[in-house]
């Protein structure tokens, strides 16, 4: 596989000091060539990827990534995105292999060896161990003649290289075309393991990607650190009652029977001050509640309680059971930067996503 050559900047200009346009040329002619060898190398996939995905998804034991110095690198990261989308997966070091790291592999596992000649001293000195060890090797190089080539059960080979480097030596374009391999081998067998948006998250408890798959369970207010009524409560009475330990701007108002009857916020009793009607304030709350208000229930993602408050411009959202019944609230002032929210259609559900279950129409 040959990529197009990037031409230096000494060799577009003949200026002394090379021009912003100058840079972006050569910029953007690297690009070019790195992703053109990778839409050739998608192009060239065979049968071989076919039976390295089943194999990796058949695995009962874990997929130990290999290799050294860039293409080392790029084996780490291909580990990491394996164990991440479910298929257990670590990085063996192969100089570190001959030093007792060996030790880690068990019959069952698979080594996805990474090396574009396939004739790197670290690497061929580890494969007759493999062999004795009976595991079996993927292999990721140029040449299926090689070394690691004639060892493995499988190869992927990508072809003949050239380096998006003038020089044609800075590992470049070899290495754009195994992350690319890494990453597609991962998700089709990903997607081959069912993996699911739950067991994602389950993976990625912390971080911006673990924010964006919590459920509202998670982060909503519990019903004991609430403000709560009943319906017959009169709206002076319930505002003058001490308020929980964490603030916050809306009563939800509960029936005899457990369940959300409305909701009640603070721009509501701002709006009675407003207009000026006392006779109201003495009155009992669900006269001035908001029924059937929106709510969200338990076990939604957050992402998509947030974009329903975005969409509907809520500040407070009920959490509830599948019968109705409270169990908690999301407030804002709480996910200010937590989950960032997705776009919503007319419906208010987010769009890409689970489809949030709601109810009743939003606050005043």
């Amino acid at each position: 596989m040959t990529a197009p050559q990037s031409l230096s900047i000494d060799e577009r200009s003949s200026q002394l000091e090379p021009s912003d346009a100058d840079v972006l040329d050569h910029g953007r002619g690297i690009l070019r060539a790195e992703g053109d060898a990778v839409l050739q190398m998608a192009a060239a996939l065979d049968a071989s990827f076919c039976r390295a995905v089943r194999m990796i998804a058949g695995c009962t034991g874990k997929v130990v990534v290999t290799g050294i110095g860039k293409a080392g690198l790029v084996a780490q990261k291909i580990s990491a995105t394996l164990a991440s989308t479910g298929t257990p997966s670590h990085f063996l070091h192969p100089a570190e292999a001959m030093h007792g790291d060996l030790g880690v592999l068990r019959r069952d596992d698979i080594v996805l060896g990474l090396s574009q000649s396939g004739e790197t001293e670290e690497i061929t000195r580890l494969l007759p161990h493999l062999a004795a060890a009976g595991v079996k090797i993927i292999a990721l190089t140029g040449r299926a003649d090689s070394s690691l080539g004639r060892a493995a059960e499988i190869v992927v080979a990508t072809g003949p290289i050239r380096e998006a480097c003038v020089l044609g030596l800075a590992p470049s374009t070899s290495t754009a075309i195994l992350l690319a391999l890494g990453d597609s081998l991962a998700l089709v067998t990903s997607s081959l393991r069912r993996f699911t948006h739950e067991d994602f998250a389950a993976r990625h408890p912390g971080g911006s990607l673990g924010r964006q798959l919590m459920r509202v369970d998670d982060a909503m207010r519990p019903l004991s650190q609430c403000r709560t009524a009943r319906p017959e409560e009169t709206v002076r009475t319930v505002f003058s009652q001490p308020l929980p330990s964490r603030r916050t701007g809306a009563v939800m108002i509960i029936d005899d029977a457990g369940m959300l009857a409305g909701i009640f916020t603070d721009s509501d009793l701002a709006r009675l001050f407003e207009r000026r009607i006392d006779v109201a304030i003495d009155g009992p709350i669900r006269g001035v509640m908001t029924s059937l208000p929106t709510t969200v229930t338990a076990g939604t993602r957050l992402r998509d309680a947030v974009a329903v408050l975005e969409s509907r411009r809520l500040s407070e959202l009920p959490v509830v059971d599948a019968d109705g019944r409270p169990l908690g609230l999301l407030d804002i002032v709480d996910l200010v930067g937590l989950v960032p929210a997705e776009p919503a259609n007319a419906t208010g559900t987010a769009i890409g996503s689970d489809t949030v279950p709601l109810s009743g129409s939003a606050a005043a």
